[in-house]
């Protein structure tokens, strides 16, 4: 195994474990736990299965400083390529991502206080407290929803770098160049168009997985020298 081809699949394998970490509170835990528009029902949810939330709010954490090790990875294999394109990979990538994940985390450890009630919160009833659990919930999608404008915006150095690095299929690189324009369809839908957020989902699905594509060649097919040295 070639030393470019050893930083492809160490790369590629920190891109999977970060997401796959990230699935549990971006995915997971909305799909079990929030009911939507039912605030009761919700913290309900969360109180009865507290633990899972909980480790929710540390997937978060996790996937937060992890994104700085995936991208510094990347770094690390694509700058040989176009160093100021993997700079801008970089930063748009964690060092704009991780501080969004890390303050959604407050959000949803304050929905955890309000539904979980307390001394200090007995000037609210529970139908109050309920509902401000939702706000802060909300306010979490919200967060969600500004930080997808950079997890499609580092996809288009990403991309750029995959296309022009030769020893990887250029296709991946346009595909990846083409999820960035996804990731911004769906925050800017969420943010002005809300009620067809969804409808942008399933019709952006297909594009989005070319994340999943290029970790799973970069960890199975790793990196070809020859073709590296070839554009040289």
């Amino acid at each position: 195994m070639t030393l470019l081809s050893k930083n492809a699949r160490v790369a590629g394998l920190i891109y999977l474990v970060g997401s796959l970490v990230a699935v549990v509170r971006l995915i997971y835990i909305p799909d079990t736990l929030i009911v939507s528009d039912n605030a009761t029902a919700t913290v309900n949810n969360i109180t009865t299965h507290e633990l899972l939330f909980r480790f929710g709010i540390l997937s978060q954490l996790v996937t937060g400083a992890l994104w700085i090790f995936v991208t510094l990875a990347l770094y690390r294999l694509f700058k040989a390529v176009n160093q100021g394109l993997a700079v801008l990979m970089v930063i748009l990538g964690s060092l704009m991502v991780t501080p969004i994940f890390f303050m959604n985390s407050v959000n949803d450890a304050a929905a955890l206080l309000f539904a979980r009630g307390g001394e200090f919160l007995s000037t609210f009833d529970k139908p109050q407290r309920d509902a401000f659990a939702m706000l802060f919930l909300r306010l979490h999608h919200y967060g969600d929803l500004a930080n997808e404008i950079f997890w499609g915006l580092w996809l288009l150095p990403f991309g750029l770098l995959v296309y022009r690095s030769r020893f990887l299929p250029r296709i991946l690189g346009a595909w990846l160049m083409i999820a960035c324009f996804a990731y911004l369809a769906l925050s800017v839908s969420g943010f002005l168009f809300p009620a067809y957020e969804d409808k942008v989902i399933n019709y952006t699905e297909p594009v989005l997985i070319a994340e999943v594509a290029i970790m799973l060649w970069l960890i199975i097919m790793g990196a070809k020298e020859e073709r590296l040295a070839a554009a040289s």
